[in-house]
């Protein structure tokens, strides 16, 4: 199977976000692979460890991104690439699947996995675009996937309920939580992986320039939510707490 992962770096969950001048702060900031893209990291290779091929691990970014794409090529992925954005002034979600839809149209993937969404932009747009872009279906917040031949068996669990849904290949699917359980780079793993090929692409090796990938979304401002209220606590006896109850949502939050 010819294999393909999309994965982004984003900000470490455990990171404070610090805004300076209306933007997110990366100042000293630790990055990681993008925790639902581990969920397609894991199940790519679990699909080549069945049916074999190869597994390949795309990003859009900066040089930076190395590290994750070495974690990803440890993790057992066999080739990576880098597709350089620093020519891009301003970059959305479009500029991104365009980017992607660039590389991926003379690859021929049997199947793209991708993270549901990002812990950074949380749109799930990425995905979708890119299949749409690429003329391919696509399943969203997959829990399950087995492939038979050229059949994608595939289960999505929404929000309790269970839909079923079959696909022919290529399908790009968006993975969520409850697909598996990722698996730790091993000390093997990370030795190979210093020798396995990673790709650095520019925005002309894919006929591509600035214009073609400006963004179609603008940030008005970057701010923090407001810092909540202190709470209340209500005594005395349970009909007179729920009286006071009923007297503040009234009067205070105004919201009966």
């Amino acid at each position: 199977m010819n294999i393909f992962v999309i994965m982004k770096r984003t900000f470490d969950t455990e990171e404070k976000v610090i805004i300076k001048a209306g933007q997110v702060s990366e100042d000293g900031a630790t990055f990681i692979i993008n925790p639902y893209d581990e969920y397609a990291i894991e199940e790519a290779l679990k699909l080549k460890e069945t049916h074999g091929g190869e597994v390949t691990v795309v990003t859009v970014g900066e040089e930076e991104v190395e590290k994750e794409l070495r974690t990803a090529l440890a993790m057992g992925a066999d080739k990576a690439v880098l597709i350089n954005d620093e020519d891009v002034a301003k970059g959305d979600q479009f500029s991104t699947a365009t980017i992607l839809a660039a590389y991926l149209k003379d690859k021929e993937p049997d199947i793209i996995l991708a993270g549901n969404v990002t812990v950074d932009g949380g749109t799930g747009q990425v995905g979708p675009r890119l299949a749409e872009e690429l003329g391919i279906s696509a399943v969203t917040m997959i829990t399950k996937l087995t492939v038979d031949g050229n059949k994608a068996t595939i289960e999505r669990d929404l929000e309790g309920d269970l839909e079923i849904a079959e696909v022919a290949l290529p399908v790009l699917v968006t993975c969520q939580q409850g697909l598996n359980e990722p698996r730790y780079p091993s000390l093997p793993g990370i030795m190979k992986a210093k020798k396995k090929p990673l790709e650095t692409l520019e925005l002309d090796d894919l006929d591509l320039d600035e214009d073609d990938v400006q963004a179609k979304i603008s940030s008005v401002d970057i701010f923090s939510p407001p810092a909540k209220a202190a709470g209340k606590v209500l005594k005395g006896e349970i009909n007179q707490q729920v009286n006071e109850l009923i007297r503040l949502l009234r009067t205070e939050a105004k919201i009966i």
